[in-house]
Order: structure tokens, then sequence, then C-alpha cells
């Protein structure tokens, strides 16, 4: 059964990922022109740009909502429908008439589907990344609950690939008139294989074991005194209420996520626009570079989760938010060299040491919480540092290098990733710990 839990929680993720890429990967190249026009290229591109964060500014709202049902209801009906609700809403914007079109309702369309995109991927996080681990074996929770952590960047490779064949088959003026819409309809068939998939998932026996105590609390409170009704009825509270009571955990896992999101967003989405718009690299090739990047990253998430199996979740979060302190630079320099090999170093370099941050951080988040409040907490830290993060990340950095150059966002990039160090050094170890013993 848990082979069956890892294969759809990793095919889910690796979908709706695709899904919510989709818009970051167009957003960059021909979204903004389509829905924002401007006589500023620079104006239409950072439009798009904070589009595509409204989506990020969705998705803490996504968490509260599935993060307090799926601690009530289960793990397994979040699942299914954070996926049908992800994968309806990107079909949508593969229809949708452009600006030119209808004028500014098809930018308030594509604004709103955009937002309901956000919201559903919300409750991703918990329901796959929960899932396997609280199906997996204590010793290796690190390596398996990465994989569906690692759905994101292949959901990247997957969307980066379908959007550089299309590029490479089309002409500019096809790809700009009809060519980007095929990358959204695709959902239609991944929603299909994604929903057969996922509704064959059985619920976690974590989860099954903390609603048989909860019935049994409950009988004994129908039976009991005050003291037993006291104590049962903690457990009728919001699940994010709980959560919040508890800033410490929270904090510790939004300051972890602050360098770590940002720094996915500028090597997979910020690249693009700024190797395009403000050097001489050809479209194709940038996507090429972001496609075999999203490759390393995947490769680093699952190498980090197993290595915090070994030698524990700080030390295998400290050591690449380290790296990626000193590669920020370097990686900028390189990038200046208008070299298509050098972007690619850069880029896979970087991308590859965000995975071997990312890795650990799926089990670690989900240690902190006890079952209750698992998924509600879990989807505070995860979701809540996309407002403050991955949502205005690549908007800050494009004006950052439009309005002061490039040494701002190195230093946009160092500083938030010195953060995330601290905030793992100051935290606890959780390798290896009983989920059903967190209280």
């Amino acid at each position: 059964m848990f082979r069956r839990v890892l294969t759809g929680s990793m095919a889910g993720a690796v979908l709706e990922w695709y899904d919510f890429a989709i818009y970051g990967v167009l957003a960059a190249t021909v979204l903004g022109p389509l829905f924002f026009p401007s006589d500023s290229g620079i104006a239409s591109l950072l439009m798009a740009l904070a589009t595509q964060g409204l989506g990020f500014f969705a998705r803490p709202l996504g968490g509260i909502v599935f993060g307090h049902l799926g601690d009530r209801f289960g793990r397994k009906p979040m699942l299914v429908v954070t996926f049908l609700m992800l994968g309806t809403a990107t079909a949508a914007i593969g229809l949708l008439p452009t600006y030119a079109d209808i004028g500014i309702t098809a930018t308030f369309l594509l604004v709103g589907l955009r937002l309901v995109q956000g919201f559903a991927l919300g409750g991703e996080f918990g329901a796959a990344v929960l899932l396997v681990s609280e199906y997996g074996e204590p010793k290796r929770r690190g390596f398996w609950a990465s994989w569906p952590q690692a759905g994101a960047p292949a959901g990247t490779v997957l969307a980066t690939a379908v959007i550089t064949v299309l590029t490479l088959t089309t002409t500019e003026a096809a790809f700009e008139s009809w060519g980007w819409r095929v990358a959204f309809l695709i959902a239609i068939p991944l929603l299909a294989i994604g929903f057969w998939v996922r509704r064959g998932v059985e619920e976690s026996p974590v989860f099954r074991e903390a609603q048989a105590q909860a019935a049994k609390a409950s009988d004994k409170t129908g039976k009991g005194g005050k003291a037993d009704k006291a104590a049962s009825g903690k457990e009728h509270k919001s699940s994010i209420v709980l959560a919040l009571r508890r800033p410490r955990q929270v904090l510790h896992g939004l300051g972890q996520r602050l360098g770590e999101n940002i720094a996915f967003y500028i090597y997979t989405t910020f690249v693009i626009a700024y190797a395009t718009t403000y050097f001489e690299f050809d479209r194709g090739d940038v996507m090429l570079a972001v496609t075999f990047g999203s490759v390393f990253q995947f490769l680093g998430m699952i190498s980090g989760g197993a290595w915090s199996d070994r030698v524990g979740r700080k030390t295998a979060m400290m050591v690449p938010s380290g790296v990626l302190i000193a590669w920020a630079p370097v990686f900028f320099w390189l990038v200046q060299f208008e070299s298509v090999p050098l972007l690619w170093v850069g880029v896979c370099v970087g991308t590859f040491f965000h995975g071997m941050l990312a890795g650990p951080e799926a089990a670690w988040i989900t240690e902190l919480f006890p079952t209750r409040y698992r998924y509600a907490g879990s989807s505070l830290v995860y979701q809540g540092s996309s407002i403050f993060a991955g949502a205005p990340a690549p908007f800050i950095a494009v004006w950052l290098v439009d309005s002061f150059g490039v040494g701002m966002v190195i230093g946009y990039l160092v500083i938030t990733m010195a953060i995330t160090f601290v905030a793992v050094a100051t935290s606890r170890e959780t390798k290896g710990v009983d989920l059903e013993k967190i209280v």
C-alpha cells in the first residue's frame, strides 16, 4: 500500500505543479503583452509577474481551508479536490480570449483563474507530503517525503519541456497566437490521469489512529465528568488555532522557507526574464537551461532527503543554505558573460543546492506538529511563506535589477538565505521522531 500512496502522491504532485508552473514560465515570456498590453515591455512583464504572485497570495487561504478540512476529514479527500480544482482552472486559462479580443475582462478572468490555481495548490503540500510521511518508516522519512516534495521541480521540468518543444516547433508568431494555449490545454488529459491515480490512495494510518483516539475521548466525555469534557473540548478547536498556539514552530518553518522559496523562483522563473530581457540569450536556450536545472533540482531534493536521514535535518539544510549564500554572486557573474554553457552551470548548480535544501524540508515541517493539527500547521508554514517569499520574488528581482542593478538582487538572495540558515540553526532536530508521539 505504501508504494501506491507514494506513486499517487508523487504523480499528483508533479501534475499539479505542472499546472501551476506553466503560468510562471509563460508569464515571463508571452502573457504580459497578451493580457497586460503596455507601451513598455518591462511594465507588461512586471504586471504579468505580479499576477503570477496573486496565485501565491491565494495559497495561504487554500492552506487554511484545506488544512482544517484535512485535519478533520482526512488527507485523501484533499488530494482529489485540490487536483480537480487546479487542473480545471489551468485548462480554462488555455481557452481565455486575450485583451485584444474582449478588453479588460480578459485580464480579470486571468487573475480570477490564477487565484483558483493558488487556492487549490495551497492544500497540496499537506495532502501529498503528509500522507507519505505518515505512511513511511521513521528511519527513512526524509527520503520518502522528499519524493512528493520533488513534484515541484518535476512539474517545472514538464512545463518547461512542453514550452521548449512548442517554441522549437512553431514560429514565434504562431506560438504567441495559439501555441501557448496548447501548454495550458494539456492539463485536460493530465487531469484525467491524476484523478484516476489519486482516487485509489487510502487514508494514512496515523490519521486513522488519531481519529480512533478522538472517538474514544468523545465517548468518554459522554459518560464522564467536567474534566473529561474540558480535555476533549480541545480537540474540537480549529486546527489552525491550535497550530498558531505554537508560534515557535511556525516561525522556524517560515524562516526556513524564506530564502529557500525565493531561491527557487530566482533560478526557475526570474532567470528567464532576466536573461532574455537584459542579455542576448535566446528564449529557447534559457528554457532548456531551466529544464535541465529542474532535473538537477529534483536530484538534489531526493539526495538531500536521503542525506537528512543520516546526518539529521538541521545539518542537511544548513550546508546547502551556506552554499547558496556563496553561489548568489557567482551565478549573476556567470550570466553576464552571455554564454549558454556558463548559464547552464549557473542555473544547474543553483537549482541542485536549492534541491538539497528543500528535500529535507518536507519531513522536517511534517515533524514540527502533532497529528491533530499537522495538516494545518504544515500548510501555514509552507503556504504562508508564499506571501512574502514566493509571490513577490520574481517581481521584486525584476524591479531591483531595473532600478538599482544586479547587485541589489544578489543582496536580496544573500540576506534572505542567511535568514533561512539562522532559522534552521536555531530549530530542534527532528530526525526519526515518532509522529504519533508528538504532542
